[in-house]
C-alpha cells in the first residue's frame, strides 16, 4: 500500500483550498488626493478576489483592505469582506475600520448651509459582522453586530471672522448631548434577510439583490446610546440593447431610526460615503460632501448606466436624488438633493471584472468631488 501523503500545512494548505485559476491575487493600487480638511494624503488600496472549493457554482468572495495617511498626521484603515463558503452555504459581510481624521460638520437637517461647514477630528473605531445562513437558493437569513467606538472629539473655536463654530453651537443649544460630544460607544445586535441574486458582486451585469436588516443598539449589548435601526436596500442590473456592452444599474435605500437619541455619527447621511457595511459598501450620492446633510430618516435613489468603450476602459454615467428627515412627514417634493456625474472605469482584473473608477460628481449643498475607488459605486 502507497503510503497517505502528509496534508499540506501553513501556507500551502490554505493554497490548496482552491482552485489554481481561483486563488485570491493581491493588487496594491497607490493613489494620491488632497482635500481642505486633510491636506495631501497618499493611499493604498487592494481587492484581492478567490472562490473557496471546487464548485464554480459557488460565487467569488472578496476583501477590501486599504488605508491612507495625511500631512496632517490623519489616517484610516479599513478591512472590509464579502465571503461565500464552500456552496454558498453561509454569507458572511463585515467591517474593521479604524479612523483618525477631520471631517465637515454642517449641522442636522435637510437644510443646512454651507456656510456652517465647521471641522470636527475624532478616533473612531467601527466593527460590523453579519453571519447568513442559506435558506433557500440565492436566500440567506441570519444575525449582524455593530459596534462603534467614538472618542477624542475635537471641534474648533470660532473663526477669525467671527463665525461660530456649528458643532460647538448645535452643542450649546443642546441640539447635540454633552454624551455624543464626549464620544462613546454604539452596539447592538439585529436580524438580517438576503436576497443575492447578482451574477457578480464585484460587477453586476444582471440580477437582483434586496438586503433588508434591523439593529437593536441599547444598553444589553454595553450601548451608550438606546435606538433602533432599519434599513431596506433593493438594487437591480441588467444589460440594455441585448448585450452585456452596456449595463443599467438601480438601487434604492433608506434608513429608519425610532426609538432614543442617535448619536450624530450614527444618524442617516447623505452624500458620498467611501464605503462600509453602514451602506453595504455602497457609495451613495456620488457630488455631495460626504454627511452633507444627516437626519434620523433617509431615503435615496440613484442609477448608474454603465458603458463598454474600449480595450480594458469603460465609462459610466450616474444620477441620484434623496432626502433626509426628522420624521417621514418630513419629506417633501421641494425637499430633494440631488447629484450626478461621470466616470471613467480601469479593467484591473478581466477575469473578475474588477474595476477601478474614477468618478467626478457635482450635487446640492454647491459641492462637487473626486472619487477614485477599486470595485463599483454599488
Amino acid at each position: 500500500m502507497a503510503p497517505v501523503p502528509p496534508k499540506p500545512k501553513g501556507l500551502k494548505g490554505f493554497a490548496a483550498k482552491f482552485v489554481a485559476s481561483d486563488k485570491p491575487q493581491f493588487f496594491p493600487i497607490p493613489a494620491a488626493f488632497s482635500q481642505q480638511e486633510t491636506g495631501f494624503a497618499i493611499s493604498l488600496t487592494s481587492l484581492p478576489v478567490w472562490r473557496f472549493g471546487q464548485d464554480t457554482l459557488t460565487r467569488k468572495s472578496n476583501a477590501r483592505l486599504g488605508g491612507w495617511i495625511s500631512q496632517k498626521g490623519q489616517a484610516s484603515l479599513w478591512l472590509n469582506h464579502s465571503v461565500f463558503t464552500p456552496g454558498e452555504k453561509f454569507y458572511l459581510l463585515g467591517e474593521l475600520s479604524y479612523y483618525d481624521a477631520n471631517y465637515f460638520y454642517y449641522g442636522i437637517g435637510n437644510d443646512t448651509r454651507k456656510i456652517d461647514a465647521s471641522q470636527v477630528d475624532y478616533t473612531a473605531i467601527v466593527f460590523n459582522q453579519r453571519v447568513l445562513y442559506r435558506v433557500a437558493p440565492h436566500w440567506f437569513a441570519g444575525l449582524q453586530y455593530r459596534f462603534t467606538n467614538l472618542r477624542n472629539v475635537r471641534y474648533g473655536e470660532p473663526s477669525e471672522e467671527g463665525r461660530a463654530n456649528k458643532f460647538r453651537t448645535d452643542f450649546e443649544q443642546g441640539i447635540l448631548t454633552a454624551r455624543e460630544v464626549a464620544g462613546g460607544n454604539t452596539s447592538g445586535f439585529g436580524p438580517a434577510l438576503l436576497y443575492d441574486g447578482r451574477d457578480n458582486v464585484l460587477a453586476t451585469y444582471r440580477g437582483q439583490y434586496l438586503h433588508v436588516h434591523a439593529l437593536f443598539a441599547g444598553r444589553y449589548a454595553g450601548s451608550d446610546y438606546t435606538f433602533t435601526r432599519y434599513q431596506v436596500d433593493a438594487r437591480h442590473f441588467q444589460p440594455l440593447f441585448g448585450n452585456t456592452k452596456t449595463i443599467l444599474a438601480l438601487q434604492y435605500l433608506g434608513q429608519l431610526h425610532t426609538g432614543g437619541h442617535v448619536p450624530f455619527r450614527e444618524l442617516s447621511t447623505l452624500g458620498a460615503d467611501l464605503g462600509g457595511s453602514l451602506y453595504n459598501d455602497a457609495t451613495l450620492m456620488r457630488g455631495i460632501y460626504e454627511a452633507r446633510y444627516r437626519d434620523r430618516q433617509l431615503m435615496t435613489f440613484q442609477a448608474e448606466v454603465r458603458r463598454q468603450l474600449f480595450w480594458r476602459i469603460d465609462g459610466a454615467a450616474f444620477g441620484a436624488v434623496g432626502q433626509v428627515g426628522n420624521q417621514l412627514t418630513d419629506f417633501h417634493l421641494g425637499g430633494t438633493r440631488v447629484a450626478g456625474g461621470l466616470g471613467a472605469r480601469f479593467r484591473l482584473n478581466r477575469r473578475d471584472r474588477l474595476n477601478v473608477r474614477l468618478d467626478y460628481g457635482v450635487g446640492s449643498g454647491g459641492s462637487s468631488g473626486v472619487y477614485f475607488a477599486v470595485g463599483e459605486a454599488f
